[in-house]
């Protein structure tokens, strides 16, 4: 079976931050994994087989962006 979920991260404030978050974690990005940056969102699209493989890849994906939003926050962005 494929599964398939995207991601997608908006800004209301404006994309600089949304655009930073998601480049920093672009090089961890699977072969099953694409980013994709639109004019109002920045969106990580996931493919897989297995459910246990999506939870663990979105579980690892969120903290990552979690870790980069609060240095964000740190750094006056």
């Amino acid at each position: 079976m494929k599964i398939e979920t995207t991601i997608e991260f908006k800004d209301e404030g404006g994309m600089n931050v949304a655009k930073r978050i998601v480049n920093s974690l672009a090089p961890d990005n699977m072969t099953n994994m694409h980013t994709e940056i639109k004019e109002d969102s920045v969106c990580i699209h996931i493919t897989t087989e297995k459910i246990t493989s999506l939870i663990a890849t979105v579980d690892d994906l969120m903290m990552n962006a979690k870790l980069a939003e609060e240095i964000a926050e740190d750094l006056g962005e």
